[in-house]
């Protein structure tokens, strides 16, 4: 991201410029100004989390200067190193520091709100059109969802598997996921890459980060680690009991276990729903490649799902939201106090390096199977699909053009027959 990049600087600029950084104010707003401000930016940041975080650094560093450049790049660096949704972690952050804990809500219902609110209408849609139109262009999403894929792989391998080590990690993951599909080969195969990482990722540079000012205490971040590890081991054995629990299970494992990168929660989130039979494959994808189309966070897919996955509806979309954002902020609140030691360490650095070259093996994967399979048909479909991998690879077309287009043209392959 050569946005984000801080520029060099040295002397006395240098030295000034963290004096005025360690100095500022971090709450100076309130919490409305943060909701106004990440409203527009939830109706209007198109593009997945790269593209998110340009647009934070445009509105916020740069324009409305709530924080300096170092300062941001650093709190990237920190939200991009731990597992959730990279963008949202950030919102979240920033509003923190904005506004305190009523900064940090109103920030992730500014920026979720919007595509939150599309994504259920469109699950409320899907279900009630039918014809062979609507099923054209339905799909035509599934289609466009293997060029997203194929272009979060590419870009994900390129940055996280730069090496010889970690590109054997990643083929080692796909090797995993071979001989043990499901969740279980996907967890299996992210602690095996963290385990590989301590042996073939050590050695790269660390770069110092900046102090977050923020108003959490050392114990206050323990027990919200806490909260996350019970959690996640409760939730299991809470699940059979009612389906509304099982939804929520699935969902908070899948929040806790992307790492890399949005596109990530595709293959946890089918080894969930799909897998398990609460809905298809055709529906899955469709509501992914729809996810595409629309501002503000991936993980807002949950929606959708949550609104066609019995009970279903406007309670079942907002129960799955909470449950995949939920573990995500809960790491971030739990690393926040200890970050600069953290992110120091050579051992934990080398844990992440591997358990992220994993995540390209992963996502890897879930590119043949569901998606690719799901999807291409014939060679009719794949010509739609290598279409739109080049419209955002090649000619970086924005992704809702792209996905009108897959949309059309699944229309027009459904009237040809």
């Amino acid at each position: 991201m050569e946005d984000l990049r801080v520029g060099e600087k040295t002397g006395a600029t240098a030295v000034a410029d963290q004096v005025v950084s360690s100095q500022a104010e971090p709450r100076r707003g309130r919490a409305g100004e943060v909701f106004a401000t990440f409203l527009k930016l939830g109706l209007t940041s198109f593009g997945g989390p790269i593209a998110h975080l340009g647009y934070f650094r445009e509105e916020l560093v740069v324009r409305q200067q709530w924080l300096d450049d170092r300062a941001y790049a650093d709190l990237v660096a920190l939200c991009q190193f731990l597992p959730g949704p990279a963008s949202s972690q950030t919102g979240f952050a920033l509003g923190m520091m904005r506004a305190g804990w009523t900064g940090a809500i109103a920030a992730f219902i500014g920026f979720t709100l919007p595509s939150a609110l599309i994504m259920l209408a469109f699950a409320m849609a899907a279900a009630a059109v039918e014809g062979p139109l609507a099923g054209g262009a339905l799909h035509g999403l599934k289609i466009v969802a293997v060029a997203i894929v194929a272009q979060a792989v590419w870009g994900m391998a390129r940055s996280l598997c730069p090496d010889q080590a970690r590109a054997g990690i990643a083929v080692t993951a796909v090797a995993v996921l071979a001989a043990l599909p499901g969740s279980i080969g996907m967890i299996g195969a992210i602690l095996l890459g963290a385990a590989l990482g301590l042996v073939f990722c050590r050695g790269a540079e660390t770069q110092p980060a900046a102090p977050f000012d923020v108003p959490i205490s050392r114990t206050g971040a323990v027990l919200a680690l806490i909260l996350l590890f019970v959690l996640l081991g409760l939730l299991p054995l809470l699940a059979p009991q009612s389906q509304t629990l099982a939804l929520i299970d699935s969902f908070f494992r899948a929040g806790a276990l992307v790492f890399g990168g949005g596109h990530v929660v595709l293959p946890l989130l089918d080894a969930e729903v799909v897998q398990s039979g609460w809905i298809s494959s055709d529906a899955f994808l469709a509501g992914y490649g729809a996810a595409q189309a629309v501002p503000g966070p991936l993980f807002t897919f949950a929606a959708y799902l949550g609104a066609i996955i019995p009970p279903g509806g406007a309670a079942g979309a907002a129960m799955a939201l909470a449950a995949i954002f939920l573990p995500g902020f809960l790491v971030l609140i739990g690393v926040l106090p200890f970050w600069n030691r953290f992110r120091s360490g050579t051992t934990a650095q080398a844990l992440m390096r591997g358990a992220n070259a994993a995540v390209v093996g992963i996502l890897g994967a879930a590119l043949y199977s569901p998606v690719f399979t799901s999807a291409i048909g014939d060679l009719r479909d794949l010509a739609v699909a290598l279409a739109c991998f080049v419209a955002l690879v090649v000619w970086k077309a924005p992704p809702w053009i792209v996905v009108a287009f897959a949309a059309a043209a699944g229309v027009v392959l459904a009237l040809l027959g």
